[in-house]
């Protein structure tokens, strides 16, 4: 595990203070930030009318492989 420097002088003045090894730190910031942001207000997501889908969505993975399959086919004429 790589920690920044602002965040890695946090855990290791958690160790220091309170006596405890590297694991015991993290896995106790990781608890209280997981606990601190679920005690605040509920995560909600905006939804905004897109209206009717211009394509058959029924369809979407043939639609997208069909994309893919022009721009295979752009980039091989743009390599010439």
């Amino acid at each position: 595990m790589t920690l920044d420097p602002d965040t890695a002088a946090i855990v290791e003045r958690s160790m220091r203070e309170r006596n405890i090894g590297f694991k015991q730190a993290i896995n106790d910031a990781i608890r209280a930030g997981v606990s601190a942001s679920s005690a605040g207000t509920t995560f909600r997501t905006k939804t905004y009318d897109m209206g009717m889908p211009m394509v058959n969505l029924d369809r979407a993975l043939q639609l997208a492989a069909d994309l893919e399959d022009d721009e295979a086919i752009r980039k091989m004429r743009d390599s010439r």
